[in-house]
């Protein structure tokens, strides 16, 4: 809702508002960077919103899955002049930190595996990424913020190798283990009953899908 307040404003100020007028940005799958923005040529990623954004703009994100990761170069400087994200009017937005995988090989059963240049996951690899921290209990084992998804649901990081390479148990999790060497990140899954290249599988590919990296990023809705 966009809502004006005038009250005993004189011309001189009228013309430094217009000339100060918050944007509006549009973000579309069917967009490119090199636009403006505006709503018949949107930007395609929310990030190149985000570089452009000042204070009191707002950034409209249309229908789609961005699977990118969005970090704010700047916040709003108060309450009247947020940086506002927004999903357009009765469209459905979804940032995702996952990248879909293909090129699994059966191994055995169902028991399949895909090897990944390092260079796929950029300067943050999840599956060399261990949760650490006071208040996780790792119960004596490595646990790593990758993870796998079948057709959206979570498969669970086995012990070792060895437990995804047997059979998958009828009433237990699916499972997957990551091995990464200096140049590759080779995947084992247990894809129970399913042919991967005709299933939507993904893989995490990102630190985090919205977050200012810098600290004091203030005024920000989402």
């Amino acid at each position: 809702m966009n809502r004006i307040i005038i009250n005993a404003i004189s011309i001189a100020a009228l013309a430094i508002s217009a000339s100060t007028q918050a944007a509006d940005y549009h973000v579309s799958k069917d967009g490119t960077n090199a636009n403006a923005g505006s709503s018949d040529k949107p930007l395609l990623t929310i990030q190149r919103a985000a570089d452009l954004a000042q204070p009191g703009d707002t950034i409209t994100v249309h229908k789609g899955i961005y699977r990118e990761r969005v970090s704010p170069p700047r916040g709003g400087t108060s309450n009247d002049q947020r940086i506002v994200y927004q999903a357009a009017t009765g469209e459905k937005v979804v940032i995702k930190g996952s990248e879909v995988v293909t090129g699994w090989k059966k191994l055995n059963g169902d028991i399949w595996s895909v090897t990944l240049p390092n260079s796929f996951f950029g300067k943050f690899n999840p599956f060399a990424d261990l949760i650490q921290g006071h208040w996780f209990d790792s119960k004596g084992r490595d646990h790593h913020t990758g993870a796998v998804y079948l057709n959206g649901d979570w498969l669970a990081e086995a012990t070792d190798l060895e437990a995804v390479l047997a059979a998958p148990l009828a009433d237990s999790e699916p499972l997957w283990f990551a091995q990464v060497d200096e140049q590759n990140t080779t995947i084992h899954a247990q894809f129970p009953g399913v042919d991967p290249s005709k299933a939507l599988v993904e893989v995490n590919a990102r630190r985090t899908v919205f977050y200012p990296e810098k600290p004091g990023q203030n005024y920000i809705t989402v």
